[in-house]
């Protein structure tokens, strides 16, 4: 019998809207997974265990008053370590701020719990969110828990792990360049970065930028999608913000799959790819496409989007961290001052290139899209690698750019803007979970949410269903 913390997020919610679970049983059940898995891939960073257990006690005091409940009612959650939690250990991944406290909940955290979860713990993540590898100088890495030797990817690793592993039914995560759906494909789990905005945030040193963006992380699409129902809205302090309703994303369309046009692609035109990554996405293809109503050729053009990603990440790193190298160099990792050192070799030309190449890609995607219902890719360029190597510096013998050059696959879709679903599809040969990227178009969240509903279930039907570490 499954153990309640194995549940899903959905169907935990209507148990304990039914009195016929009691969320004080299942913060106790995550406990326990917890104390039993943890020690053995390193996920959490901070716990809120006697708080969770208050806070447990009177959500099902409310059930048994018959209150009114949030969508969320009663199921703890994880919250990466780049968010501020009241009371709660907010580390960032980063020495400079290993004792740091928050007096309040930033946003995405505080309307989580107004929305009736609980803050059980805190995850891990790489400092300040930089690289796919979560590993830092505050709490070390975290391990893959389909094999110890290999890294979960990253930033949100610790996330996707304690997902994986079951320690929590839903978990919170960002992405900038994959930072979410990368440890989802390599831990077996989903992750959606959402259009920006969709989910507001106060966090972003540069407002009008498009690439940082909050999203869920669940073991199921249906359970990202009531998550994310409880991260919309509206922030005036985000310029980003869309205002969205979240009632819409609690019961996602059905869809069939016999009715989509898809485009099918390796590498969306320029990324570059492992040829185990390949393969293992040519046997899923070979396997899905037939399900398919109609497929289509890849045709947008991706020229440049190397270069423009590379120079506004670059910026965004000055912004937020150039001051922490100038002063604390010694305090301050490999990657995050790589970023700094970058961007102030950049001039005003390389920034106006950036951007208009990333106006470019956006209307064509915007075009492209309007007569597709979802490009079908790879979610990350090479498979789990040792968690001791920062990023792979090769694929399939070629050098690559920088520590972030693999991730293209990942960073293509956000330099446009596009929602994308990490979407767990079976194993690759060495047994490992392998992920599928579901991008749709942009502010089309819903929609490309259900089309990966529809092949999640067909999916589970076939042979490719979630991947579960022998841990959980």
């Amino acid at each position: 019998m499954a153990e309640l913390c194995d549940l899903e997020a959905t169907e935990l919610r209507r148990l304990v809207g039914a009195g016929e679970v009691s969320p004080v049983d299942l913060v106790e059940s995550c406990i326990a997974r917890i104390e039993a898995a943890d020690p053995a891939v390193n996920a959490i960073t901070a716990k809120a265990y006697d708080r969770a257990r208050a806070e447990a006690r009177e959500a099902e005091a409310a059930v048994r008053r018959g209150d009114a409940l949030g969508p969320l009612h009663g199921l703890p959650i994880g919250v990466k370590d780049l968010s501020d939690t009241e009371g709660l250990l907010t580390t960032f991944g980063s020495p400079l701020f290993a004792d740091n406290v928050p007096a309040a909940d930033e946003r995405v955290v505080a309307v989580l719990r107004q929305a009736g979860a609980i803050v059980l713990a805190k995850t891990n993540t790489p400092e300040f969110g930089a690289g796919a590898n979560t590993r830092n100088a505050v709490f070390g890495p975290t391990r893959n828990p389909f094999d110890h030797r290999l890294t979960c990817g990253g930033s949100s690793g610790g996330s996707a792990v304690a997902l994986a592993c079951g320690m929590v039914p839903l978990a919170t995560g960002s992405d900038l360049a994959g930072s979410l759906r990368t440890p989802a494909a390599f831990c077996g789990i989903v992750g959606f970065r959402p259009t920006p905005g969709l989910v507001p945030t106060e966090t972003r040193g540069h407002g009008w930028s498009p690439l940082p963006v909050d999203g869920p992380m669940a073991r199921t699409v249906a359970d990202a999608a009531l998550m994310l129902s409880a991260m919309v809205g509206d922030d005036p302090r985000d310029p980003l913000s869309l205002g969205a309703d979240g009632e819409a994303f609690r019961a996602l369309d059905t869809v069939d799959l016999g009715g989509l046009t898809v485009a099918f692609t390796e590498d969306l035109g320029f990324a570059p790819v492992d040829g185990r990554v390949r393969a293992a996405f040519r046997r899923a293809r070979q396997a899905l496409e037939p399900a398919i109503g109609r497929g289509v050729d890849f045709t947008m053009n991706m020229a440049g989007v190397d270069e423009a990603f590379a120079t506004l990440r670059a910026v965004g790193f000055v912004a937020a961290h150039r001051e922490k190298v100038e002063a604390t160099p010694d305090k301050v990792g490999p990657n995050v001052s790589a970023n700094v050192a970058a961007g102030l070799t950049l001039g005003l030309a390389d920034v106006a290139e950036a951007l208009t190449v990333q106006t470019r890609v956006l209307r064509d995607a915007d075009a492209f899209l309007a007569g597709v219902d979802a490009v079908i890719c790879p979610v990350a360029g090479h498979p789990p690698f040792p968690w001791e190597d920062w990023y792979p510096a090769t694929i399939d013998g070629l050098p690559l750019s920088s520590y972030f050059h693999w991730l293209a696959l990942a960073y293509g879709p956000t330099l446009a803007g596009l929602p994308s679903v990490a979407l767990p599809f079976g194993r690759d040969d060495s047994g490992l979970p392998f992920g599928l990227q579901i991008i749709g178009r942009r502010r089309g969240d819903r929609a490309v949410l259900s089309v990966a509903s529809a092949i999640e279930e067909w999916a589970g039907r076939n042979g490719f269903g979630r991947a579960v570490p022998e841990s959980a």
